[in-house]
């Protein structure tokens, strides 16, 4: 059974569409048809079936999922041992992130790293915080940074590299109940916040519920911080979101930054990735200097901060 076969097989089962996921690796669609013919015939099963959805995976195809994804994880971790051993470091890295995150925290860091690695090539896919765990689990991408958002599926490892700030934002003529040190008046402040599900409503949430204060009432619920930051500046209601997210709106004076009048709230901004029992080496050498540069608070499951052995 090629690998090729089984990536192929995976593609479609993700995307369950012929078309996108021809898109996604690189064939045509003649050949992604081809192929998923040739390993039905096989195996001597249909893998998929046709429905208003689109393919859906038959019971020998659910049956195959697992094996086809820990036998390509194995035929990775074969490549990265073998490479390891020969002593190379070069090799491909897909890093996936948050739109805030990919724009102000990693382009600084991501420059310095190839100018001390030029033998690794680096590729960036912004997304949003389910997508990006999605695409861990699929294998699309070899690392994820984005905010935590609490317990993760055991076949991925986090490790926390910051703590970002979360801050009370409002515009310039907003007076805030904050400034007479009650946390609770903040209750009967409008808000605006990203929708439920989003890694920044989580923050928001849990900001509040950590406080012990009631959530308060939301002028409106929006899909981006881009779009709260506008909507806080036009006097829409208060927002709470990581500096770093409105970084551009507060030095360009839209919003101001409000005092938080309880313990200062932070947002922990942690990288993800699969766990193997060999990584590729130019990924280990990413993931050690993410965790030197970025100051880590604190590991995940206790793990020491800087040891690059423990980043399986």
């Amino acid at each position: 059974m090629y690998a090729r076969l089984l990536r192929t097989f995976l593609a479609v089962a993700r995307s369950r569409n012929i078309t996108r996921a021809a898109e996604q690796i690189h064939l045509a669609q003649s050949s992604v048809s081809d192929q998923i013919q040739f390993l039905e015939t096989e195996l001597g099963a249909d893998l998929f079936t046709r429905s208003k959805l689109g393919l859906e995976l038959t019971r020998a195809g659910e049956a195959l999922k697992p094996y086809a994804e820990e036998i390509l994880m194995l035929s990775d971790e074969a490549r990265a041992a073998v490479e390891a051993n020969m002593g190379k470091t070069a090799g491909t890295v897909t890093i996936g992130a948050l739109e805030t995150i990919a724009s102000v925290k990693l382009p600084r860091w991501l420059s310095a790293f190839q100018d001390d690695h030029p033998d690794i090539n680096l590729k960036l896919k912004v997304a949003g915080s389910g997508d990006l765990l999605r695409k861990l689990e699929d294998g699309e991408i070899d690392v994820g940074f984005c905010f935590d958002k609490g317990a993760l599926d055991e076949r991925l490892a986090k490790r926390t590299i910051s703590a970002e700030p979360l801050i009370l934002i409002a515009s310039r003529e907003q007076q805030s109940p904050s400034r007479t040190g009650d946390l609770t008046a903040l209750a009967s402040v409008s808000f605006v916040a990203t929708e439920v599900g989003c890694v920044y409503r989580h923050l928001f949430d849990r900001a509040f519920a950590e406080a012990g204060v009631a959530a308060p009432k939301l002028a409106a619920e929006v899909g981006s911080i881009g779009t709260i930051a506008r909507l806080v500046a036009a006097g829409t209601g208060m927002g709470l979101v990581p500096r770093l997210a409105v970084a551009d709106a507060l030095d360009s004076g839209e919003i101001v930054e409000m005092p938080w009048p309880g313990e200062v709230a932070t947002a922990s901004l942690v990288m993800i990735w699969r766990r193997r029992r060999v990584q590729p080496p130019a990924l280990k050498l990413l993931l050690a200097a993410a965790s030197e540069n970025f100051a880590p608070v604190k590991s995940a499951g206790d793990h020491p901060r800087h040891a690059v052995s423990s980043l399986s």
